[in-house]
């Protein structure tokens, strides 16, 4: 085979796996309004015979200060945007190092968008991907269905996944009981959910739940979209 042949030969794979990429993504989309998504994390886990402790319940069995502080903490403007905070991206873009761009650009559908399509290593391909795909779920779901998916997804320690599987290992108790000050302790858990404990908070772990119930407070008149 010639250069020009084996070239082409590449070309072709490599739009072939393209395609079937968005095709998955387009489907699962749609399936993921009423089955229980699986986030690449778990089905990485799955793959390795390691342990998943995730229990899929719906944000009715959820306490409503668990997404009120991880809206907080994580996307203020999520009852308003369309999947992507455009200011906020371009600020952080521009305000990147050689490390690409920082959690701070990712709205809670960006977020979404990574665990359920993509890895989790940071780069400026990763963040282009996820932004067509959060623009997608954001216009094909709710609101409520997409905090729903998060809170369910996110990870919460090794092999963790989702609010119910959090609240039971680190408190005790379904998500649904969870008070405020234990939802502020989850929610700022997450930008490193290996490192922070939120039975066993450090000081600045427990420093910065204590703000984020402050702003939680100030916060709660600009979460109507959370509404059934």
């Amino acid at each position: 085979m010639t250069p020009a042949r084996l070239l082409r030969r590449f070309v072709q794979i490599g739009l072939g796996l393209v395609l079937l990429w968005v095709a998955a993504v387009f489907w699962l989309g749609l399936l993921y309004w009423a089955v229980p998504p699986v986030s690449t994390l778990m089905l990485g886990r799955w793959l390795m015979l390691q342990p998943v402790e995730r229990d899929f319940v719906p944000l009715e069995e959820i306490s409503p200060s668990l997404p009120l502080a991880v809206l907080t903490a994580e996307d203020s403007r999520f009852c308003e945007h369309n999947g992507v905070d455009w200011d906020a991206l371009r600020e952080v873009v521009e305000a990147a190092d050689e490390d690409g761009p920082a959690r701070g650009a990712s709205t809670i559908p960006m977020q979404v968008a990574k665990n359920l399509f993509l890895w989790p290593s940071r780069s400026y391909i990763r963040k282009g991907l996820e932004i067509p795909v959060a623009l997608y779920l954001d216009l094909i779901w709710s609101k409520r269905r997409m905090i729903e998916v998060y809170l369910n997804i996110a990870e919460w320690g090794e092999g963790v996944f989702g609010a119910e599987a959090a609240a039971q290992k680190y408190f005790g108790k379904s998500a649904k009981n969870l008070n405020a000050r234990e939802a502020a302790l989850l929610a700022r858990a997450l930008p490193n959910p290996l490192v922070r404990n939120p039975a066993r908070p450090r000081p600045g772990h427990r420093a910065l739940a204590g703000q984020l119930q402050v702003r939680m407070v100030r916060a709660a008149p600009f979460s109507d979209c959370l509404k059934p």
